[in-house]
């Protein structure tokens, strides 16, 4: 049900992954493109404000850009949301981001979907960065159901 790797993994390596994303997050930045479906995710209760650009193509997640003001977490979790969705088909999609609100919600999951979404397995111990870590992915999961 857990999580093995992250549960074994150094509390430090978690950290440093998502340093890198915050740091250098992959796939920041939005393009004028008409063909992408653009969605925007803000949490009211701080300043994470992200604007999410999505290409679907015949049931694939071509890819995915970003931009916004958001904290380390948001950021992070969304570089690393665009990293491991960029490719995948909408099923697929649908699956990861399922384990991953599991994940976040303490429930059971399927740890070998999340690859490195799942540094983000203990952040439910701070009830107050959920929606930092979960802001991106509500965006994705709107777009997919578009």
């Amino acid at each position: 049900m857990y999580l093995e790797r992250c549960d074994i993994m150094d509390q430090n390596l978690k950290r440093s992954i998502m340093l890198e994303h915050y740091q250098n997050p992959k796939n920041k930045g939005l393009v004028e493109d008409e063909t992408y479906l653009k969605i925007n995710m803000n949490n009211e209760s701080c300043i994470d404000e992200i604007n999410l650009m999505v290409k679907l193509d015949k049931g694939i997640i071509k890819d995915i850009k970003f931009d916004g003001e958001a904290c380390a977490i948001c950021i992070s979790s969304t570089s690393i949301m665009t990293d491991t969705l960029i490719g995948k088909d909408i099923e697929t999609a649908k699956k990861i981001i399922q384990n991953y609100y599991n994940m976040i919600e303490e429930k059971a999951y399927d740890e070998n979907i999340l690859e490195q979404a799942a540094v983000y397995n203990d952040i439910s111990k701070q009830p107050n960065r959920k929606k930092c870590a979960l802001l991106s992915w509500w965006g994705i999961e709107k777009a997919i159901k578009k």
